[in-house]
This record gives C-alpha cells, structure tokens and sequence, in this order.
C-alpha cells in the first residue's frame, strides 16, 4: 500500500488532468466563485465569492499539508479550461478507506462526461495504486442531481443520516451515504465506467 501523500499523484486521461490544488489556483477557479453561486447550493461548505474561495482553497492547501485530505483541481484538455474541484478526505489509511466529494464544477463542464473521466481515474487510483478496499460518497439526500450520478456509475446505497450536517446556507440535512468497494470495482464497476467514458 502507497501513501497518497508521499505519492503525489498526478491523474489524468485524453479528458481530463487532475493535480493537487495550490493557492496559485485562486484566479483559474474565480469566475465560477463571482458568477455561478448556486454551484455550492447543496454543500457544507461555499466558495460562491471571492473571500469564500480564497478561505475554500486555503482550507483545502491546509488539510493537504496536514495529510488530513487531499484536495485536486481539474483541468479539462477538451476545452482548455479550469473546470472545478474535487477531494478525497476522511483518509482512513489504516483501514484502507476515504470519503471521495467536495466535487463541484462549473456549469459549462456539467453534463459533458467530464465527471465519469474523473470518476474513473480517482476510484482506479484508490483500488489499483493506494489500496483501498472502500470509496464512500456523502451527499445532501435533496441532491438528486449527484445521487444519481453516483448510483450510474455504480455506487451502492446504505442509508441516510438524518439531520446530519449544517449547510452552508442554514438548517441542516439529512446525507445519503453510497460506496463502492474494491472488490465491486474489480468485478463489473471498473468496465461499467469505462463503457461510460
């Protein structure tokens, strides 16, 4: 088994590359933080705004340098453009787990197969290089958009939290938890996504 902080890893397909986030990446991600807000409806956390995206990436650099996540920019090669973000947290490496999310992008990159190009590439980095046995996905259960987007590439559902977590724009949510294991990758899901891609 790797240590994903000791590896550094650089992902990246015809698609899409992805890369450890930096602080240098502020400008290359400001104009969905200044114009598309609504991207962060259904997160714990926002960085719709200028100070919330300098805090956001900040947060993220931190808890990479810390190894408490590792946060990544994407980059997509298709249109030559930033398109979002996304992160593994939750690092359990004694128990070869993480928590895969913080995964937005902007609304231009949404619905084009980019996510399924991202998706492919962390989940083989998670079984095939880290050695993980498990991957879960946490989502507000009202975003159906993700849900189920997770559930096509072949994410199973285990329940829902209730009243787990504040939101970013108050109240609480209930989260849905899904996951893959490592032996659901290697048995079908692994040549379920590439078929999607």
């Amino acid at each position: 088994m790797i240590n994903i902080f000791d590896d550094k890893p650089i992902l990246e397909d015809e698609r899409v590359l992805l890369r450890a986030i930096q602080e240098d990446d502020i400008p290359h991600l400001l104009s969905f933080s200044l114009h598309e807000p609504e991207i962060w409806t259904y997160g714990l956390v926002t960085a719709a705004g200028e100070d919330n995206l300098r805090k956001y990436v900040q947060s993220a650099v931190k808890n990479l340098q810390d190894q408490k996540e590792y946060p990544f920019i994407v980059y997509d090669k298709q249109a030559k453009a930033y398109a979002g973000s996304t992160r593994f947290y939750d690092i359990q490496q004694p128990f070869l787990t993480t928590q895969l999310g913080y995964t937005w992008y902007g609304k231009d990159f949404q619905r084009t197969g980019l996510n399924r190009h991202c998706k492919f590439l962390l989940l083989q980095y998670c079984f095939e290089q880290w050695g993980l046995e498990r991957v879960e996905f946490r989502a507000d259960a009202k975003n159906l958009r993700s849900v189920n987007a997770m559930k096509a590439i072949g994410c199973v559902e285990e329940g829902i939290l209730r009243n787990h977590m504040p939101t970013a724009q108050g109240g609480r949510r209930d989260s849905i938890i899904l996951s893959i294991l490592r032996t659901e990758w290697e048995s079908g899901i692994k040549s379920k996504i590439r078929s999607m891609i």
